[in-house]
């Protein structure tokens, strides 16, 4: 599982690195993650078509996947890695308010606390942050639609194998994101771009091993692991991000006292939101 999520924390690293704006860098992704995993579907013998009405809800959430990660490449290059995963931090706390939101039910106290504690911290980061003031409303952006993906992915669970809903869900989004390509360069101003060889090996590594592998290896974690170990764990992944930042790009140097301050206030808000569902969950008995 760590293993797992020390690849995942890389994929902001590599956002960083590779040369291509938010728009194409994600289309590249997404084209490269749908191969990987298809040849992982082909090889494990899991491929299976689904419905038209399967594919349509499938494609609503493969167009919030899109737009998460637009978003979210697009706050790093206008901030900085760190600032950029401290605040994509909120994204439990945007899921357990927008949750009951949905779902016409009550948020617990506690959730909301917690919320409070996130936007406590969120704010701190943008008072002695200001000159990153894009990059921190585009991390937010990015980790509302991740919640509302959360969300929309929650009625596909158990229905069909993670791999393939994540293969269609990825090509269906590199198919509209395909389509909007002529709108994207329009409003940048820019055009298609070939990338050269480095942009090629950071591509890869994310599509690759910071997608499909990683995603492979957390679905072999889960085998053995308890839920509360690997929810705790998956916390720890904006901590590895920020850490790997520091150490490569010496973001350190741009950060100063209250941004830490903010961050922690965030990171806790996370941890403790994550343990209070897991002892929830175990208080409630469950039914045959």
């Amino acid at each position: 599982m760590h293993i797992a999520i020390v690849l995942w924390g890389f994929t902001a690293i590599l956002g960083k690195v590779i040369s291509l704006d938010e728009g194409l860098l994600v289309w590249y992704r997404m084209m490269l993650s749908s191969i990987a995993t298809f040849i992982f579907l082909l090889s494990t013998k899991k491929f299976e078509s689904l419905t038209f009405k399967e594919i349509k809800h499938i494609s609503g959430i493969g167009a919030v996947i899109t737009l998460h990660w637009i978003t979210f490449y697009g706050a790093i290059k206008a901030s900085n890695v760190s600032i950029a995963i401290s605040c994509f931090s909120s994204v439990a706390l945007f899921t357990a308010l927008l949750d009951p939101l949905i779902h016409k039910k009550l948020p617990r106290k506690s959730e909301v606390l917690l919320g409070i504690g996130v936007m406590l911290g969120i704010y701190i980061i943008f008072s002695v942050q200001q000159f990153y003031l894009k990059g921190i409303i585009l991390s937010l952006v990015s980790a509302f639609l991740a919640s509302l993906f959360t969300i929309m992915n929650k009625s596909l669970s158990g229905k069909h194998d993670p791999a393939l809903i994540t293969f269609y869900e990825l090509g269906t989004g590199f198919l509209l994101l395909t389509c909007c390509l002529p709108i994207w360069y329009y409003v940048n101003n820019s055009g298609f771009v070939l990338p050269d060889f480095n942009d090629w090996m950071y591509l890869i590594i994310l599509a690759v091993f910071c997608t499909t592998v990683a995603f492979t290896l957390s679905l072999h974690a889960l085998k053995k692991l308890d839920a509360f170990t690997m929810n705790l764990s998956v916390n720890l992944e904006p901590l590895y991000s920020i850490v790997l930042a520091i150490i490569l790009f010496h973001e350190d140097k741009m950060l100063n006292t209250g941004f830490y301050i903010g961050s922690f206030i965030i990171l806790l808000a996370v941890v403790l939101h994550g343990y209070s569902k897991i002892r929830n969950a175990k208080k409630t008995p469950i039914s045959a």
